[in-house]
Protein backbone atom coordinates (compact mmCIF):
# COMPACT_ATOMS: atom_id res chain seq x y z
CA UNK A 1 0.00 0.00 0.00
CA UNK A 2 1.29 3.43 -0.90
CA UNK A 3 2.07 5.82 1.95
CA UNK A 4 -0.87 8.13 2.46
CA UNK A 5 -3.20 5.62 0.83
CA UNK A 6 -5.03 5.04 4.09
CA UNK A 7 -5.68 8.74 4.59
CA UNK A 8 -7.12 9.78 1.23
CA UNK A 9 -7.44 6.56 -0.76
CA UNK A 10 -5.97 6.20 -4.21
CA UNK A 11 -8.17 5.81 -7.27
CA UNK A 12 -7.34 2.14 -7.76
CA UNK A 13 -8.25 1.23 -4.18
CA UNK A 14 -11.43 3.28 -4.31
CA UNK A 15 -12.42 1.67 -7.61
CA UNK A 16 -11.77 -1.79 -6.15
CA UNK A 17 -13.87 -0.95 -3.10
CA UNK A 18 -16.73 0.37 -5.23
CA UNK A 19 -16.77 -2.57 -7.64
CA UNK A 20 -16.27 -5.32 -5.07
CA UNK A 21 -18.83 -4.05 -2.58
CA UNK A 22 -21.37 -3.33 -5.31
CA UNK A 23 -21.06 -6.95 -6.46
CA UNK A 24 -21.17 -8.21 -2.88
CA UNK A 25 -24.27 -6.18 -2.14
CA UNK A 26 -26.20 -7.95 -4.86
CA UNK A 27 -25.28 -11.40 -3.54
CA UNK A 28 -25.55 -10.76 0.21
CA UNK A 29 -28.75 -12.72 0.70
CA UNK A 30 -29.57 -12.37 4.36
CA UNK A 31 -27.74 -9.09 4.89
CA UNK A 32 -24.15 -7.98 5.18
CA UNK A 33 -23.24 -10.74 7.64
CA UNK A 34 -24.03 -13.37 5.00
CA UNK A 35 -21.22 -11.90 2.88
CA UNK A 36 -18.60 -11.95 5.66
CA UNK A 37 -16.65 -14.90 4.17
CA UNK A 38 -16.26 -13.09 0.85
CA UNK A 39 -15.44 -9.80 2.60
CA UNK A 40 -12.76 -11.62 4.57
CA UNK A 41 -11.35 -13.26 1.44
CA UNK A 42 -11.31 -9.93 -0.38
CA UNK A 43 -9.89 -7.76 2.42
CA UNK A 44 -7.37 -10.25 3.82
CA UNK A 45 -6.42 -12.79 1.16
CA UNK A 46 -6.87 -10.95 -2.14
CA UNK A 47 -6.22 -7.26 -1.47
CA UNK A 48 -4.14 -7.50 1.72
CA UNK A 49 -5.79 -4.48 3.28
CA UNK A 50 -5.59 -6.16 6.69
CA UNK A 51 -4.74 -9.42 8.42
CA UNK A 52 -7.06 -11.97 10.08
CA UNK A 53 -6.84 -10.34 13.49
CA UNK A 54 -7.61 -6.86 12.16
CA UNK A 55 -10.60 -8.22 10.25
CA UNK A 56 -12.06 -9.94 13.29
CA UNK A 57 -11.43 -6.82 15.39
CA UNK A 58 -13.33 -4.72 12.83
CA UNK A 59 -16.16 -7.26 12.85
CA UNK A 60 -16.32 -7.10 16.65
CA UNK A 61 -16.41 -3.29 16.57
CA UNK A 62 -19.19 -3.38 13.96
CA UNK A 63 -21.22 -5.75 16.12
CA UNK A 64 -20.74 -3.65 19.25
CA UNK A 65 -21.66 -0.39 17.56
CA UNK A 66 -25.32 0.58 17.50
CA UNK A 67 -26.95 0.42 14.10
CA UNK A 68 -26.96 -2.02 11.24
CA UNK A 69 -24.42 -4.81 10.76
CA UNK A 70 -23.34 -3.24 7.48
CA UNK A 71 -21.00 -1.02 9.51
CA UNK A 72 -18.34 -3.70 8.88
CA UNK A 73 -18.23 -2.52 5.26
CA UNK A 74 -17.56 1.06 6.34
CA UNK A 75 -14.75 -0.08 8.62
CA UNK A 76 -13.15 -2.20 5.88
CA UNK A 77 -13.33 0.76 3.50
CA UNK A 78 -11.79 3.04 6.10
CA UNK A 79 -8.96 0.60 6.77
CA UNK A 80 -8.31 0.22 3.03
CA UNK A 81 -8.49 3.87 1.95
CA UNK A 82 -9.38 6.20 4.80
CA UNK A 83 -12.53 8.32 4.90
CA UNK A 84 -12.99 8.20 1.12
CA UNK A 85 -12.78 4.40 1.25
CA UNK A 86 -15.39 4.28 4.02
CA UNK A 87 -17.81 6.36 1.97
CA UNK A 88 -17.19 4.45 -1.28
CA UNK A 89 -17.47 0.99 0.31
CA UNK A 90 -20.66 1.92 2.17
CA UNK A 91 -22.25 3.43 -0.95
CA UNK A 92 -21.26 0.38 -2.97
CA UNK A 93 -22.79 -1.99 -0.43
CA UNK A 94 -25.96 -0.02 0.31
CA UNK A 95 -26.82 1.80 -2.92
CA UNK A 96 -27.55 -1.07 -5.30
CA UNK A 97 -29.38 -3.14 -2.70
CA UNK A 98 -31.63 -0.21 -1.80
CA UNK A 99 -32.71 0.11 -5.43
CA UNK A 100 -33.18 -3.65 -5.86
CA UNK A 101 -35.01 -3.95 -2.52
CA UNK A 102 -37.41 -1.15 -3.47
CA UNK A 103 -38.17 -2.69 -6.86
CA UNK A 104 -38.31 -6.27 -5.62
CA UNK A 105 -40.44 -5.36 -2.61
CA UNK A 106 -43.09 -3.76 -4.78
CA UNK A 107 -43.08 -6.70 -7.18
CA UNK A 108 -42.96 -9.29 -4.38
CA UNK A 109 -46.00 -7.78 -2.68
CA UNK A 110 -48.10 -8.07 -5.86
CA UNK A 111 -47.56 -11.84 -5.85
CA UNK A 112 -47.99 -12.49 -2.13
CA UNK A 113 -50.41 -15.39 -2.70
CA UNK A 114 -48.68 -16.93 -5.72
CA UNK A 115 -47.46 -20.51 -5.26
CA UNK A 116 -44.03 -19.75 -6.80
CA UNK A 117 -43.46 -16.93 -4.30
CA UNK A 118 -44.17 -19.21 -1.34
CA UNK A 119 -41.76 -21.82 -2.76
CA UNK A 120 -38.99 -19.28 -3.45
CA UNK A 121 -39.39 -17.72 -0.02
CA UNK A 122 -39.21 -21.13 1.69
CA UNK A 123 -36.09 -22.00 -0.34
CA UNK A 124 -34.32 -18.80 0.64
CA UNK A 125 -34.42 -19.65 4.36
CA UNK A 126 -31.83 -22.48 4.20
CA UNK A 127 -29.68 -20.49 1.76
CA UNK A 128 -29.60 -17.54 4.14
CA UNK A 129 -28.90 -19.73 7.17
CA UNK A 130 -26.09 -21.49 5.28
CA UNK A 131 -24.47 -18.19 4.34
CA UNK A 132 -24.66 -16.91 7.91
CA UNK A 133 -23.24 -20.22 9.22
CA UNK A 134 -20.36 -19.89 6.75
CA UNK A 135 -19.77 -16.38 8.07
CA UNK A 136 -19.60 -17.67 11.63
CA UNK A 137 -17.12 -20.37 10.59
CA UNK A 138 -14.82 -17.94 8.76
CA UNK A 139 -14.85 -15.47 11.66
CA UNK A 140 -14.22 -18.18 14.26
CA UNK A 141 -11.33 -19.61 12.25
CA UNK A 142 -9.79 -16.15 11.76
CA UNK A 143 -10.30 -15.09 15.38
CA UNK A 144 -9.08 -18.31 16.97
CA UNK A 145 -5.90 -18.39 14.91
CA UNK A 146 -3.66 -21.05 16.36
CA UNK A 147 -4.76 -20.77 19.98
CA UNK A 148 -6.30 -23.89 21.48
CA UNK A 149 -7.82 -21.85 24.31
CA UNK A 150 -9.46 -19.41 21.89
CA UNK A 151 -10.91 -22.36 19.94
CA UNK A 152 -12.19 -23.92 23.20
CA UNK A 153 -13.87 -20.64 24.19
CA UNK A 154 -15.50 -20.37 20.76
CA UNK A 155 -16.72 -23.98 20.89
CA UNK A 156 -18.00 -23.62 24.46
CA UNK A 157 -19.81 -20.38 23.64
CA UNK A 158 -21.45 -21.97 20.59
CA UNK A 159 -22.46 -25.04 22.63
CA UNK A 160 -23.92 -22.92 25.43
CA UNK A 161 -25.83 -20.73 22.98
CA UNK A 162 -27.16 -23.75 21.09
CA UNK A 163 -28.12 -25.97 24.02
CA UNK A 164 -29.27 -23.57 26.75
CA UNK A 165 -31.37 -20.50 27.20
CA UNK A 166 -28.52 -18.74 29.02
CA UNK A 167 -28.00 -15.20 27.85
CA UNK A 168 -24.91 -15.20 25.55
CA UNK A 169 -23.71 -11.99 27.20
CA UNK A 170 -22.48 -14.13 30.13
CA UNK A 171 -20.26 -16.12 27.78
CA UNK A 172 -19.05 -12.88 26.18
CA UNK A 173 -18.27 -11.43 29.61
CA UNK A 174 -16.33 -14.55 30.61
CA UNK A 175 -14.39 -14.60 27.34
CA UNK A 176 -13.70 -10.87 27.64
CA UNK A 177 -12.41 -11.40 31.17
CA UNK A 178 -10.07 -14.16 29.97
CA UNK A 179 -8.81 -11.82 27.27
CA UNK A 180 -8.40 -9.01 29.79
CA UNK A 181 -6.19 -11.08 32.06
CA UNK A 182 -4.12 -12.18 29.06
CA UNK A 183 -5.14 -15.82 28.70
CA UNK A 184 -6.35 -15.39 25.13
Amino acid sequence: MVAGDTMTGNTNTLTNLAVQFTILSLFAIGGANAAIPEMHRLAVDVMGWMDDRQFTDLFAIAQLAPGPNVIIVTLIGYKAAGLAGAVVATAGMCGPTCVVAFWAGRTWERFKHARWRIIVQAGMVPVTLGLIAASAFVLARAADGHSVLAFAITAATAAIAFTTRLNPLWAFALAGGLGLIGWV
